[in-house]
């Protein structure tokens, strides 16, 4: 079964943090934090539709500029989201520039801050020189920042000395076409099937009459019945850039539920703990124990600290060990 979500992680163990995720079959990709973006091609940033920023400390905010560089006379939107303060982080990027000769072009830039109980949002659109526009209606949030019909986006509030957000992604449910038994019925693989799982996942009418070629049209729901098997959908955690306690300790478990990988930060080896709590990051064994206790089905750990280069093995083993069970004393 192929999966939906191709997963990234954007640069070494020892560099920027970022995660890149690509829809299968679709021109469509997700990025989690955007340090230095360099080992992404044009190709791939020209998919980001939209963009998930922990904070905005340098080391995961300053590929911003290159995203920009590369969609920027494009015909789309992106959308981004951020903690308190994001939208001044980003008009501090736009204001860097001279923008008179964009008017022609057709971004857009959708820019959502998160607050404890609402969301904020700005647009900046290439035909008004990247100016912000009228600021959109405050939302209330109270975890689900994205619903789209084939995935939705919660992020939850950490603590790094400043609020670090932490994300949980949601695939709907996944379809897989059984081509067997699409060769049964004579139906060709094509564009249609992308169509096909759009209208289960836009739950359309299972009366409905949907045309696979111009001779041969079925009931969504028989086609469905017959050449589609569904299943849950992928669900992945990313988080980053936070303390250890009881407080973050309970929001990050949430955060990773059952998700088939969590990909979570392991700067410190455990021995060095009173550091990683002074800089405000996890040890490896905190990682994986906090992966464990979420049931996550994997472990992908990142964001080491340069005090271990060459060393990076210690601190993926000590991660791996408390996720399998061989728990520590926190």
């Amino acid at each position: 079964m192929r999966p939906t979500f191709h997963m990234q992680l954007i640069n070494g163990p020892f560099e920027d943090p970022g995660l890149f995720i690509s829809f299968a079959f679709e021109k469509k990709a997700l990025l989690f934090d955007m340090g230095e973006l360099y080992h992404l091609s044009a190709k791939d940033l020209l998919k980001v539709t939209h963009v998930f920023v922990s904070h905005t400390h340098i080391d995961h905010f300053v590929g911003f500029d290159r995203l920009l560089r590369i969609v920027l006379g494009r015909n789309k939107t992106i959308k981004l989201f951020g903690p308190p303060g994001f939208i001044a982080n980003v008009e501090g990027k736009l204001n860097a520039y001279t923008w008179n000769l964009i008017k022609d072009h057709q971004l857009v830039l959708e820019v959502t801050e998160i607050h404890q109980n609402v969301l904020k949002k700005k647009s900046y659109a290439c035909a008004q020189g990247l100016l912000p526009g009228t600021p959109h209606p405050d939302e209330p949030f109270s975890g689900l920042i994205v619903k789209e019909p084939k995935f939705s986006v919660f992020t939850d509030f950490l603590d790094h000395k400043i609020i670090s957000l932490g994300f949980r992604l949601e695939e709907q449910f996944h379809v897989n076409m059984i081509k067997e038994k699409m060769d049964a019925i004579g139906l060709p693989s094509g564009p249609w099937i992308n169509q096909f799982k759009n209208s289960l996942f836009e739950k359309k009418n299972r009366n409905s009459i949907f045309h696979v070629t111009d001779e041969k049209s079925f009931p969504l729901g028989e086609l469905s019945d017959t050449v589609a098997c569904i299943s849950p959908g992928q669900k992945i955690a990313y988080i980053t850039d936070v303390v250890y306690n009881e407080n973050t300790c309970r929001r990050m478990i949430k955060l990773a539920k059952d998700v088939n990988v969590l990909f979570i930060e392991s700067a410190f080896l455990d021995e060095d703990r009173a550091l990683a709590e002074k800089k405000y990051h996890l040890t490896s064994a905190q990682a994986g124990e906090i992966g464990r206790l979420a049931g996550a089905g994997d472990l992908k750990v990142f964001h080491f600290s340069t005090r271990y280069m060459h060393k990076g093995h210690l601190l993926v083993n000590e991660a791996r060990q408390a996720f399998e069970g061989d728990s520590y004393d926190s």
